[in-house]
């Protein structure tokens, strides 16, 4: 009885330590996953269409999103640096960034009425 105890307390306390690490690993993968090199807008536009790389413009994004897009940036302005968009809708546009772990990936860009960038995120497909 005493051993069965003591297994489900140790398989109860590897679960509470694997959920901790699973999810501070969520948390932050954008930044680990993402952040391979600074963005680069020539290199950018380049990789549009590229097949030599799976996650062609991954190692960008978290630079891009953080560093480059600015709250407040204007549509045009935004898509002057960033080239045409994948996808694009009346508040957001979308830019491929290629299969990264396993699974495409997309930079979301959403805009308010005055087509002003309000954020931005990394999202998975």
């Amino acid at each position: 009885m005493k051993l069965i105890k003591n297994a489900t307390i140790a398989f109860a306390v590897f679960t509470f330590i694997l959920t901790i690490v699973f999810f501070t690993w969520w948390a932050f993968k954008d930044k680990f996953v993402f952040n391979g090199e600074k963005f680069d807008q020539v290199k950018w536009i380049q990789l549009a269409t590229s097949t030599k790389n799976e996650c062609k413009r991954g190692d960008m994004a978290y630079d891009l999103q953080q560093n480059i897009l600015a709250k407040g940036a204007q549509r045009q302005a935004v898509t002057a640096l960033l080239g045409r968009p994948a996808f694009e809708d009346e508040n957001s546009i979308e830019y491929d960034l290629g299969k990264c772990m396993h699974v495409y990936h997309g930079l979301l860009i959403f805009f308010d009425q005055n087509n002003r960038l309000i954020s931005s995120r990394i999202s998975s497909h």
